[in-house]
């Protein structure tokens, strides 16, 4: 499984590519900012894309829009980071269209596990 993790914080790339490789067994691409992240997913067909909600110059919700608007990333499933938001922004972001939402930070031990488990639940829709 390929993912690609799209995030402007160097750090949180680091930890999660780290992670995923080291724990899940996972191939991992990476990307600094939405314009790069959307360029890297027509360029590395990921099974799937940890996608940070902000960050500077096009943040989030503006790389999925132009994902899904684009016929060779539209299928590919996103799962939204975002720092610790009330439950109302987390709702509107779910209703966006993304397989899931996980929060920053988050535990390296668990992440590979969570991402198979949003992944799973959006495979069976």
């Amino acid at each position: 499984m390929k993912i690609l993790i799209v995030d402007d914080d160097p750090d949180v790339r680091g930890i999660a590519a780290m992670s995923l490789k080291e724990i899940g067994g996972m191939e991992v691409a990476e990307a600094c900012d939405g314009a790069d992240g959307i360029a890297a997913a027509r360029r590395e067909h990921p099974d799937a894309i940890l996608l940070d909600v902000t960050m500077p110059d096009m943040d989030g919700p503006t790389a999925l829009k132009a994902l899904r608007g684009d016929e060779t990333t539209a299928q590919i499933p996103v799962i939204f980071l975002t720092a610790r938001a009330p439950k109302s922004k987390n709702m509107d972001l779910s209703e966006m269209g993304v397989a899931g939402i996980l929060t920053k930070p988050f535990s390296p031990a668990e992440l590979p596990q969570r991402v198979r488990s949003i992944l799973r639940i959006q495979e069976r829709e």
